[in-house]
């Protein structure tokens, strides 16, 4: 059992920041199995993000009462929420390790949990009652409001809450920017594809050379992929022109939106976001969006 809290305001603080680290891990978790444990080192990230969470929530519970050990917990819990904030921001920003995300509502919500994460475990490390003088132990809370009201005490507040404001502008300014991003809906002109061999398999590419995808939940006359996943898997449009060489059956499927996307041998086409280069095949055998993710083989 925890030391009673001489700091009941205090308590409830690390009793919500816990459930905010809690809950950021659950969302983690919960891709993690949804999908992302197939994400090259990302996967594991995930998990990793998860299982720190859960350890961090804990320890800011089991450390009530006990002031310098719980402080410290604050602080790395802050710490971790802005940490795991910036790589998220990072991934849709640049990628991450051949990964790019892009909006989703978990991902949002996500987010301002651990913003208001880094505001509340900040507060938390910043203001806790810490005596440091027998004056202030036989002031008690007199003396603990004299010390948060120091001007030490009120740039580190300010600090803190600057770094807030900032953290839930920049998360508002790239997830508004993300979720406006849509599906270029080209005219349905002729599509020029290609072939590339990747690792001796040959691949079916767009004419930049990047590996084109199927997705296991589409049929020969509908793809399943809209909204996030489309984001993610951004389908090729266009009435495609048959490569040298390559014998598969080629066609169209026309989109929800009017557009034609291609396809091969009855397989909606796909690109990946996570590939920033030719040749490349991250998006192989990636479990995301309801379904696996396969680089579109060829006969030729």
């Amino acid at each position: 059992m925890p030391a009673p809290s001489a700091d009941p305001g205090g308590a409830a603080t690390a009793v919500v920041g816990a459930g905010l680290l809690g809950a950021t891990a659950a969302i983690h978790l919960y891709l993690y199995f949804d999908g992302y444990s197939t994400i090259r080192v990302i996967g594991w990230l995930f998990l990793l993000q998860a299982a720190s969470g859960i350890a961090l929530s804990l320890a800011l519970l089991a450390t009530l009462g006990r002031t310098t050990t719980h402080r410290g917990v604050a602080t790395l819990g802050a710490g971790f929420a802005a940490v795991t904030l910036g790589g998220y921001l990072l991934s849709i920003w640049v990628g991450l390790f051949g990964f790019e995300e892009v909006f989703t509502w978990a991902g949002l919500a996500a987010g301002l949990i651990e913003v208001a994460a880094i505001g509340l475990l900040g507060s938390l490390a910043l203001l806790a009652p810490a005596p440091t003088s027998g004056v202030e132990r036989r002031l008690g809370a007199p003396g603990r409001r004299l010390r948060a009201r120091s001007p030490g005490t009120r740039r580190r507040v300010g600090a803190l809450a600057g770094t807030t404001f900032v953290a839930l502008a920049l998360l508002g300014g790239t997830l508004i920017s993300a979720a406006t991003t849509t599906v270029a809906q080209r005219p349905d002109g002729l599509l020029a594809l290609g072939t590339r061999r990747i690792e001796g398999t040959l691949v079916l590419t767009d004419a930049r050379g990047f590996t084109l995808y199927w997705f296991a939940k589409d049929t020969p006359t509908a793809s399943h992929c809209y909204g996030t996943c489309a984001r993610y898997w951004p389908p090729v449009l266009g009435r495609p022109e048959r490569p040298a060489g390559v014998t598969g059956t080629l066609g169209t499927v026309r989109r929800s939106g009017g557009a034609l996307q291609a396809t091969y041998d009855h397989h909606p086409l796909y690109t990946y976001v996570g590939d920033s280069a030719p040749g490349q095949d991250n998006g192989n055998g990636i479990f995301l969006d309801g379904g696996l993710w396969h680089q579109m083989t060829v006969g030729a």
